[in-house]
């Protein structure tokens, strides 16, 4: 199972950048590069609620579920 963490457009269609979004969120930006990078190994809802608050998304639009490959 993956979950790929799809924030790079919104922050760029947002015209942000990772620092500034960080700070809005309230994250440092090295926690928000491992979340954007798919490094995470979880997310804690109140961040989630602050990205989708800041980016005015929904969590479908920062997560998705890509299923593996069958073996």
């Amino acid at each position: 199972m993956a979950i790929v963490v799809d924030i790079d457009a919104l922050i760029q269609s947002r015209g942000l950048t990772v620092g500034a979004l960080a700070d809005a969120v309230g994250i440092t930006p090295a926690n928000l590069a491992v979340l954007k990078n798919g490094r995470a190994k979880a997310v804690r809802f109140t961040t989630l609620d602050a990205l989708c608050r800041v980016l005015a998304c929904q969590p479908g639009d920062i997560l998705r579920h890509v299923p593996d490959s069958p073996a």
